[in-house]
């Protein structure tokens, strides 16, 4: 069961490796993370009261994703339990963005950053989020430290050498 405790703003969705998310290798596609990812992030709006077919089906605006990046640790296997983390770490009037990462018990195996922008459904052109959203993800965010270029390293996870 997806999990936001108070006071955090990190968003927890516990994910299953089935047999289908394996290559000929036996660990999860590398697509297949964004996947999960994906999947995250859209039970995280839920949580804060709204999704993307209702703003979409009442504001005629939707999220698309402008950028993707993706760094490999390790591999997920067959019947992993994983646990992916998303932080909201930057909201701007028409995008935002996400740190995400998948854990598998202490192992974090994969960790992103993820642009999101609001567009018109209809002209797929930028549009400032409906307020009502934009007030809810307002009191989620966790911005990067200031002045900081260094890629997202999830927490409890040491730089690889």
């Amino acid at each position: 069961m997806p999990a936001v405790c108070p006071g955090d703003t990190t968003f927890r969705f516990p994910v299953r490796v089935y047999y289908e998310d394996t290559d000929t290798a036996g660990v999860v596609y590398y697509a297949n993370y964004l996947k999960f990812f994906e999947r995250a992030r859209t039970e995280w709006l839920r949580t804060l009261g709204f999704g993307q077919t209702e703003m979409a089906e009442l504001d005629g605006k939707v999220f698309i994703v402008r950028r993707a990046s993706t760094d490999y640790r390790l591999p997920a296997r067959l019947d992993d339990a994983l646990v992916i983390h998303s932080q909201l770490s930057r909201l701007g009037r028409a995008s935002l963005e996400f740190r995400q990462w998948c854990q598998r018990d202490d192992d974090v195996l994969a960790s992103g950053h993820i642009q999101i922008g609001c567009v018109q459904r209809a002209t797929l052109r930028p549009a400032a989020m409906p307020g009502r959203i934009a007030q809810r993800l307002a009191a989620v965010v966790t911005p990067d430290a200031p002045g900081s270029q260094q890629p997202f390293t999830p927490p409890s996870t040491p730089p690889l050498t």
